[in-house]
C-alpha cells in the first residue's frame, strides 16, 4: 500500500484540528488556526510502518458540511475519531458510529480521547471502564488512545495508530470476542509452521526457530529471549513439551499473545514474508508467477524442481516402505488446498506407478508431477508456492523449478528433440485392448474383464531409452472422446506420437484405423507407430481393403509391432514408443517425401553474390581513380 489516508472525525471543538498542527508542528500552536485545516500530506519516515505515505483530512461536522464530510470518510483508509469530554464522549456511540455504518464504508476506526491535560481520570482503571464499552459494542473501532494538542502527548503515536490500523489491521487476525485467533489466521499460520518444521518432528527446534527468525526478522534470537519464548508458552500451555522445542499448539498460541497484546504488527510481519495478502490469501503473483511456453514447446521439471520432490517424498515416507500410504499423502498435502483437481478427477494414483500395497512409489512420484508439469505447468508452480519451493539462488524465482523445451515444429528434421518428457496417444478400435496397455505399463496384473473407457485416461511411467537416458512417457487413451480430441489441433500439437493399436484376433479392428486416417488427414503430420495387440491370440485376416503388413508397407513405414500385454517383453514396447517420439522422423509415413532443405543453398548463393558485388565495386573504384 503507498498511501493511508487517514479522515480525522468528531464534533465541533474537540482539538481535531489542533491534533493535526500539533504533529506537523512537532508541538502546540498557540495561535488561532482555522477550523477546517486543508489536506496533509506527510512522507515516510523511519518509524512509518511499511513505508508509506501519509494523507490527513480534516472535517467540519457541521449540517451543511455533510455532504463532502461523506466523500471524505469513502474515500478514506481508516477514521480518526475524537472526542474531548462526556457530551462528545456520548456521541460516539449515539451519533458517529451508526453514522460511519450507515454509509457502509468497512474501515477501522482509532478513538482519540483529546484535551487528556484538562482531566485527572488518566488511570488505567477509568480509561479501560470508559473504552472498552465502546470497543465491545462496535468492533469496527481497532484501538483507542488518550492524547492532548496543548500537552503534544500521545499525538505522534494518534497517527501511528491511524497508520498501524491499514497497514497491520487487528480485525483479519484475531476476534476480540471470541479472545481467539480467526480462522483464515490460524489455517496460515499453521501453513507457516509446517514450512518452518524442515524435519517434520511436530516440534520446531531451537536451529529452525533461529532460521524463522532470520527469515521474518532478519536478525537472531539470543539464548535468553528463545528461553522466554519458550516460558511463555510453557505457562499458556502447560502440557506442550518445549524441551523438544516449540509445537504447533505453542506457536499458535504465541501469535495469540503477540494479538491480545497490541503486538499484531508482529504477526503481519511473518504472514508477509510467507507471502500472505491482507486478506490471509497467498499473493496471486507468487502462486501465479509468470511462465511462457512458446507454441511447439513444453515446461518440464528442472534438475532443481526434480530433487525438491524428491526431498519431499523421502520426508513424508515415515514408515520407509518405499510409498506414500493415505495419511503420508495428507500430511504431505496439509499446506495446500488437497491434491490437484486434475488429480483427483484422473483418480490418482492410478495413473502411475504404485507398489503391491497401492500406495505410490518415488518413480510414480516423480512421474506424476512430470505429467502435471507438462499438460499443466501453471497447477504445478502453484503447488511449489504452497509446498514451500526455495529457489537455489535467491535472486531465481519459482519458476527455476521449471524449465522450457525448445519448440519441436519441424519433426519431420532428422535429430532427436530436446524432451524428457513425450506425450503419445493411443488410438484405436473398442475393446482392441488399449486399456490392457495401459495397465501394463503401470505395472499392473493384466484383467481378462473387459472395461470399456468413457473419458481420456492416462497413464505416465519413466523409460529408459538406448544409450541409458530416462524420459518420461504419458500414454492417453483417448475415450469416447475421441473424434473431438483428433479434430482439435491444439491437443493434436502437444502431442509427441500417435500410436494405433489394433487388436490382431479381431478382423474388424484395424478397419478403424484406416477409416480414422481417412477421416483426419491432419493425422498424417504427426509420427505414429502401428501396434498389433494381443498376439498372443490366433491371428485372424482383417477386413480390410490392405492387410496391416500392406497397409504399413505403402507407406513406407515398419510394419506393426506384434506384441501381448501377457509377454515379459511388452517393456519393449514402450521403449520404441519413447525413442518414436523423442526421434519423431523416423516415425512419419513416408508417401511422401519431404521438400529438402535449401538452406545452406541459399546461404551460399547469398555470400557468392555479395563477394561479386564486392568485386565489383573495387574493381570500378580502382578504374575510376586510374
Amino acid at each position: 500500500m503507498a498511501t493511508v489516508r487517514v479522515c480525522v472525525c468528531g464534533d465541533e471543538g474537540t482539538g481535531k484540528s489542533s491534533l493535526i498542527a500539533s504533529l506537523v508542528k512537532d508541538g502546540f500552536v498557540s495561535n488561532k488556526i482555522q477550523p477546517v485545516l486543508p489536506q496533509i500530506t506527510i512522507p515516510p519516515s523511519i518509524g512509518t510502518p511499511e513505508n508509506v505515505t501519509t494523507t490527513i483530512i480534516d472535517t467540519s461536522a457541521r449540517p451543511q458540511d455533510r455532504t463532502t464530510l461523506r466523500k471524505e470518510i469513502r474515500k478514506s483508509n481508516v477514521i480518526l475519531l475524537v472526542y474531548s469530554d462526556h457530551y462528545s464522549y456520548e456521541r460516539v456511540a449515539l451519533f458517529w458510529m451508526p453514522y460511519f455504518r450507515s454509509l457502509g464504508v468497512n474501515v477501522p476506526v482509532v478513538l482519540c480521547a483529546n484535551k487528556s491535560d484538562l482531566t485527572d481520570n488518566t488511570t488505567p482503571q477509568v480509561i479501560e471502564d470508559e473504552m472498552l464499552p465502546v470497543m465491545n459494542e462496535f468492533r469496527e473501532i481497532d484501538s483507542c488512545i488518550r492524547a492532548s494538542a496543548r500537552e503534544h502527548q500521545n499525538v505522534n503515536e494518534t497517527f501511528f495508530l491511524c497508520q498501524k490500523a491499514v497497514t497491520h489491521p487487528i480485525a483479519p487476525l484475531f476476534d476480540y470476542k471470541e479472545g481467539n485467533l480467526k480462522p483464515a489466521c490460524v489455517s496460515a499460520l499453521k501453513r507457516i509452521f509446517y514450512l518452518c518444521d524442515k524435519d517434520q518432528d511436530g516440534y520446531l527446534n531451537d536451529d529452525e526457530i533461529q532460521d524463522f527468525q532470520a527469515k521474518c526478522f532478519d536478525k537472531p534470537l539470543s539464548s535468553e529471549d528463545l528461553d522466554n519464548i519458550k516460558l511463555s508458552i510453557a505457562k499458556s500451555v502447560p502440557e506442550s513439551d518445549t524441551t523438544k522445542g516449540v509445537d504447533m499448539r505453542g506457536f499458535l498460541q504465541l501469535n495469540k499473545i503477540y494479538a491480545e497484546k497490541g503486538r499484531h504488527e508482529t504477526i503481519w510481519i511473518i504472514l508477509r514474508k510467507y507471502h500472505y495478502t491482507d486478506s490471509l490469501s497467498l499473493e496471486d503473483n507468487f502462486i501465479h508467477p509468470r511462465l511462457d511456453v512458446p507454441e511447439y514447446a513444453s515446461a518440464e521439471l528442472s534438475p532443481a524442481g526434480y530433487r525438491f520432490f524428491m526431498d519431499l517424498f523421502l520426508l513424508f515416507d515415515k514408515d520407509n516402505d518405499g510409498g506414500l500410504n493415505d495419511q503420508e499423502l495428507r500430511a504431505l498435502f496439509a499446506p495446500t488446498p488437497g491434491l490437484p483437481l486434475s488429480w483427483v478427477e484422473s483418480s490418482f494414483p492410478s495413473t502411475t506407478v504404485r507398489n503391491e500395497a497401492g500406495h505410490i512409489t518415488l518413480q510414480g512420484w516423480l512421474a506424476q508431477w512430470s505429467m502435471t508439469t507438462f499438460l499443466e505447468p501453471k497447477t504445478t508452480l502453484e503447488y511449489l508456492a504452497y509446498l514451500g519451493f526455495e529457489p537455489p539462488n535467491a535472486r531465481e524465482s519459482l519458476t527455476s523449478a521449471l524449465k522450457v523445451t525448445k519448440p519441436r515444429k519441424r519433426r519431420r528434421r532428422p535429430g532427436r528433440v530436446e524432451r524428457n518428457v513425450v506425450l503419445c496417444y493411443i488410438i484405436g478400435a473398442a475393446g482392441a485392448g488399449k486399456s490392457s496397455l495401459l495397465d501394463a505399463f503401470l505395472n499392473r496384473p493384466f484383467d481378462g474383464l473387459y472395461h470399456p473407457t468413457i473419458k481420456p485416461r492416462r497413464a505416465v511411467n519413466s523409460v529408459e531409452l538406448q544409450g541409458g537416458k530416462q524420459c518420461y512417457l504419458i500414454l492417453e487413451e483417448l475415450g469416447e472422446l475421441e473424434p473431438a480430441i483428433l479434430e482439435n489441433q491444439v491437443r493434436l500439437d502437444s502431442c509427441d506420437l500417435i500410436c494405433y493399436a489394433y487388436d490382431s484376433s479381431d478382423p474388424d479392428s484395424f478397419s478403424h484405423i484406416v477409416d480414422l486416417r481417412k477421416r483426419y488427414p491432419q493425422l498424417d503430420d504427426l509420427p505414429s507407430i502401428y501396434t498389433a495387440l494381443k498376439a498372443d491370440k490366433d491371428k485372424t485376416t482383417q477386413r480390410s481393403e490392405l492387410q496391416p503388413d500392406q497397409y504399413t508397407s505403402s507407406l513406407m513405414m515398419s510394419t506393426p509391432v506384434h506384441v501381448s500385454v501377457t509377454w515379459n517383453s511388452i517393456g519393449e514396447l514402450f521403449v520404441s514408443l519413447a525413442e518414436a517420439a523423442t526421434n519423431p522422423s523416423t516415425a512419419f509415413p513416408k508417401s511422401e517425401e519431404p521438400p529438402p532443405d535449401r538452406t545452406s543453398l541459399y546461404l551460399a548463393l547469398g555470400a557468392t553474390t555479395c563477394a561479386a558485388v564486392a568485386a565489383f565495386m573495387i574493381w570500378r573504384r580502382s578504374t575510376n581513380s586510374i
